[in-house]
């Protein structure tokens, strides 16, 4: 373990911290709804992982935290002790990111290594923590044409934003990580497959967000969305 891995460990679990405080905080101070507050955290977790890239030498000790969260997240569901994060009726959505998240960094991340793909793993959180996120509080608000499958109702609106804003998070990832100080060993995609990978990708992780149970998303969207990304960028790249 290295002087930025313990950095990197300080630095990711305080952010962590700091972001249940904030939502707390938020939650008690400003009325905001738990859905409001859930879908805060939801999004500071996944971008988090910006974080993780940064900071870590090593990746195994980059997705401990992340692991360690799996088992507080249960323990934060199970006993309802966060107010921001679980509602009495809440999925473990929380515990199945974490573990979305340590299993693709956990295939595809290695820093400072030629084959390094972490940058793939960090488009398919963003699909994620944005797509997901803004599909569930938009379709909410606004959305008027409602479907059902597998007893989750989702509304059309809802999945539109869903495939527009996971697309842009993605390509916006893949143009930009690949060869920066993030993905220092990774080379740019290019702004053709970078865009083609994006929007393949943003189609098979909006049916999956559709058609998924309530709550499953958490797995299926980020696995699906690392599989399709790197099926694409291994194919065309």
């Amino acid at each position: 373990m290295t002087t930025r891995d313990v950095i990197g460990l300080i630095s990711t679990f305080g952010y962590a911290t700091s972001l249940i405080v904030i939502a707390e905080i938020i939650r008690r101070r400003k009325g905001y709804p738990q859905d409001f507050t859930r879908k805060f955290v939801h999004i500071g977790a996944g971008m988090s992982v910006f974080l993780v890239l940064a900071l870590f030498d090593t990746w195994y000790v980059g997705i401990f935290p992340f692991v360690v969260f799996i088992f507080l997240n249960y323990i934060f569901w199970r006993y309802k002790i966060l107010d921001a994060v679980d509602a009495s009726d809440s999925t473990p959505g929380t515990v199945y990111f974490a573990f979305s998240i340590s299993l693709v960094f956990g295939l595809l991340w290695r820093p400072d290594d030629p084959t390094d793909l972490g940058y793939l793993a960090l488009a398919a959180t963003m699909a994620m923590t944005w797509g997901d996120a803004l599909a569930a509080i938009i379709g909410k608000r606004i959305g008027k044409h409602r479907y059902t499958v597998i007893g989750g109702t989702r509304s059309y609106e809802g999945s539109l934003v869903m495939f527009l804003v996971s697309c842009t998070a993605m390509f916006l990832s893949l143009l930009l990580i690949p060869g920066s100080f993030l993905s220092p060993t990774a080379q740019p995609l290019g702004f053709g497959l970078s865009l083609l990978a994006s929007l393949v990708t943003a189609l098979v992780v909006t049916l999956a967000e559709g058609i998924s149970p309530h709550g499953m998303d958490n797995i299926s969207v980020p696995i699906l969305a690392a599989l399709s990304l790197y099926t694409t960028v291994m194919l065309l790249g």
